[in-house]
């Protein structure tokens, strides 16, 4: 019965292209449960619609790595390459980086320059080639406090893994003291709490050493997916779009750290992939890089982050109704899709195509071929791997915690594409009554347009085809099923960029370099005296805080802090003053702003406790704007 139900026009159905029998026990929710037709059966919609074009394609070639070409591209991704080659002596700023970092963190990163290291000494290389011991020698001195918030743990990495081949071993990291306060009560503090406090990898390694963690092992093997939820946070929850970009850089490095020393602790190997550069379209709307599209998009409508075209399909097919039975599953004909792409080829941009002959079916499958056919995954070809190896985590938090971070990996138009992607499945899905399209249906017809990707070869997809199926679905139901929780950045993360700046901060006025210290004080002061007289700092009682709006109006408020005082209570309270333009704003259009301090500008949520969020960052001023200016 069990293969039976592969039988879809497909030898590999059964087996896979080697003959072996597929074992499935190992995959997250039983096959048997999630029925794999509308899987196979998209599958062969994708390549009756690709016809012979296939062959006309150039294939995306995945360079295989050299041995410690990986780990210098993760140094220098994660924005430490200064701890190797010839800038090692120029490492200042990677010591403050260093410093913030969890005892996890750092392991993940000794484990890399180890290994490069390791490398070029094979190599001979002939500059200086730093011992990792002295890069961690700093951070081994320091008190111990981990700058999650959380004392270090008791947990101590079980396998050396950093073992070099002549026996010798790299540094521990004794970060901690005696008295060590075991995190595991926060770990377990509930099962479908997402705890954004601690850092993902220090969860997991608590889990890992604790009996507890044991008996959670296999909490795979359900089909419904739990009700995961974020604990409110007193000083307010972050999402992608919050931080200036500045600070969003470093969240980028911690989020690649933080995934790769996951992956380590759950002994899952983290690989990023790297793509040759092959020529492609510069212009166009089907197979043209997103970057490429938005640029010319931007001509027609400044500023717009998603591309015109696949914002104008989403509307088409959600004008017609959602409730369509079989949407997004029921194919167009393969022949007309193919003709209107080339109609729009020549028309969108004029203006003159008409859409009153796309029928809704062709929209869906226009939508589908335009995410197939973008030379680099959607997913990017850096991380499709790891997004697909998210079903071989242990547990499904595990497997929650690393699509969050791959999520702040992606570059900004990858990720806001796939955010309008995600948003309008969840429509679709909340017709499922009407439309029969329930969370797995959806799941099952988009992992192979967002998965199977056409660039790395049809070797590679037929190999691994089958054995991916199931595991892609699932990844896919969790995109779905759990987006909002995807895009916020975890509070560890964020409290780590916080303590960077502060370390920054430190050392930027211990800085020799006096003159541009007095040059830039000189500017501040002359800067604030042009600003309108307010009453400064000393002005301001304890317990007050000074809130200005200067795009908006020209008065600030003085507000008091209580207890309960939140964010939106204050904006609520700028709103309601009649002067100026303020009363043409919305409430949605505004909102409150902490700026400087030990962040350099985050977007507050509502909710967020100003008494709490006051004592985490002091310095900080607090400004009212919309999110344009």
């Amino acid at each position: 019965r069990r293969s039976g139900q592969y039988t879809m026009n497909h030898d590999h159905s059964k087996k896979t292209p080697d003959g072996a029998l597929f074992d499935r026990s190992g995959s997250q929710d039983s096959l048997d449960e999630l029925s794999m037709d509308d899987y196979w059966k998209e599958l062969e919609n994708i390549h009756e619609t690709r016809g012979n074009n296939h062959e006309e394609r150039v294939a995306l070639v995945v360079k295989e790595p050299d041995e410690g070409e990986l780990e210098e591209e993760w140094l220098k991704e994660a924005g430490l390459s200064n701890l190797f080659g010839e800038s090692s002596g120029d490492s200042l700023e990677s010591m403050v980086f260093l410093s913030t970092l969890t005892r996890t963190q750092k392991a993940a990163v000794e484990k890399r320059v180890e290994t490069v290291t390791q490398t070029m000494r094979k190599k001979n290389k002939q500059h200086q080639i730093p011992d990792v011991r002295d890069i961690f020698r700093l951070q081994n001195d320091s008190k111990g406090k981990v700058c999650d918030g959380s004392e270090p743990s008791t947990v101590r990495r079980s396998e050396n893994k950093n073992e070099t081949q002549d026996g010798t071993k790299g540094p521990k990291f004794h970060l901690g003291t005696d008295e060590q306060k075991s995190l595991l009560e926060d770990v377990l503090f509930s099962d479908t709490d997402i705890n954004l406090e601690i850092s993902f990898a220090e969860q997991a390694a608590n889990l890992k050493d604790s009996s507890v963690g044991k008996m959670c092992k296999g909490g795979g093997g359900d089909t419904l997916l739990p009700n995961f939820r974020l604990p409110k946070d007193k000083t307010g929850t972050t999402k992608i779009g919050d931080l200036a970009p500045q600070d969003m850089k470093k969240v980028y490095s911690l989020a690649l750290i933080e995934l790769t020393a996951l992956y380590d602790v759950l002994g899952t190997e983290f690989k990023q992939q790297k793509a040759v550069k092959i020529k492609t379209k510069d212009s166009g709307l089907f197979g043209v890089p997103l970057s490429v599209l938005l640029e010319q998009d931007q001509k027609k409508v400044p500023g717009t982050k998603i591309p015109l075209i696949f914002q104008k399909l989403i509307a088409q097919i959600e004008e017609a109704t959602l409730e369509t039975e079989g949407l997004l599953r029921i194919p167009g004909v393969a022949t007309r899709i193919k003709s209107l792409c080339q109609e729009l080829e020549a028309k969108f941009y004029e203006g003159t195509f008409n859409w009153e002959n796309v029928k809704q079916h062709d929209a869906a499958s226009l939508l589908k071929l335009f995410i197939r056919e973008l030379p680099q995954p959607l997913l990017t070809v850096e991380y499709l791997k790891a997004f697909q190896d998210v079903q071989n985590l242990p547990m499904k938090k595990q497997q929650l915690q690393a699509l969050n971070l791959l999520v702040l990996l992606l570059p900004e138009a990858n990720r806001d594409t796939l955010k309008v992607l995600l948003e309008f499945l969840q429509r679709v899905i909340d017709h499922r009554d009407k439309n029969k399209m329930t969370l797995k249906n959806v799941a099952m017809v988009m992992a192979p347009n967002l998965f199977t990707f056409h660039g790395f070869g049809s070797k590679t997809i037929e190999q691994s085809e089958f054995v991916m199926a199931a595991g892609t679905a699932n990844v896919m139901r969790f995109m779905i099923q759990y987006q909002k929780l995807l895009w916020t950045i975890p509070k560890f993360i964020v409290n780590q960029v916080r303590k960077q700046n502060t370390e920054s901060q430190k050392k930027d006025k211990k800085d020799k370099a006096m003159k541009k210290l007095l040059k830039k004080m000189a500017y501040d002061r002359e800067k604030h005296e042009k600003q309108e007289k307010t009453p400064n700092d000393a002005d301001v009682p304890q317990g007050v805080i000074r809130v200005q709006a200067p795009h908006l109006s020209k008065v600030s408020m003085a507000i008091q802090l209580t207890e309960e005082l939140k964010a939106g209570d204050i904006v609520a309270r700028f709103l309601s003053q009649k002067s100026g333009n303020v009363q043409t704003l919305k409430k949605e259009e505004v909102f409150l702003y902490e700026i400087g301090g030990n962040i350099g500008e985050r977007c507050l949520d509502d909710d967020t406790y100003m008494k709490d969020l006051y004592q985490l960052n002091p310095n900080a001023e607090w400004v009212i704007k919309s999110k344009q200016s």
